[in-house]
């Protein structure tokens, strides 16, 4: 079996999460999804889990964190252009979601921020190795 993640997070509503992450680009596969949970595809091994706070709960070990007021991870997905960035970020953007920053030009790396409909944050990020800084 290949290697694959699974983002798990807890969603105050799952149609709407569903709507936002499908405007980014994510597919759903109904075989991993239900009334409670929604399986969001990405790539063929990169896999959101977006639960409702019930079904996330049952797995949980602690506490449900606030993401609208703390950061409880940076989840970063990477591109193949700058264009493809700005259109995964305003198809985010039209879905509800929220830019808390502008652009980031590191150079060789280009960089937008959204914020899903819970406050995960996402970095839509395109990168060109062969401007990487070599010292």
């Amino acid at each position: 079996m290949a290697k694959q993640v699974f983002i798990n997070l807890a969603v105050n509503d799952l149609q709407k999460s569903m709507d936002f992450y499908a405007a980014l680009g994510f597919t759903n596969n109904p075989q991993f999804s239900d009334d409670q949970g929604k399986c969001m595809v990405w790539s063929e091994n990169i896999f959101v889990m977006i639960l409702s706070h019930e079904k996330f709960k049952s797995f949980a070990t602690k506490p449900i964190a606030d993401t609208k007021t703390k950061l409880a991870g940076l989840f970063a997905l990477a591109v193949d252009s700058v264009d493809e960035v700005n259109k995964i970020v305003d198809n985010g953007l039209a879905a509800g979601g929220v830019e808390p920053t502008e652009m980031k030009d590191y150079g060789f790396m280009q960089q937008r921020t959204i914020e899903d409909l819970d406050g995960h944050t996402w970095e839509i990020f395109y990168m060109d190795i062969t401007k990487f800084p070599t010292e």
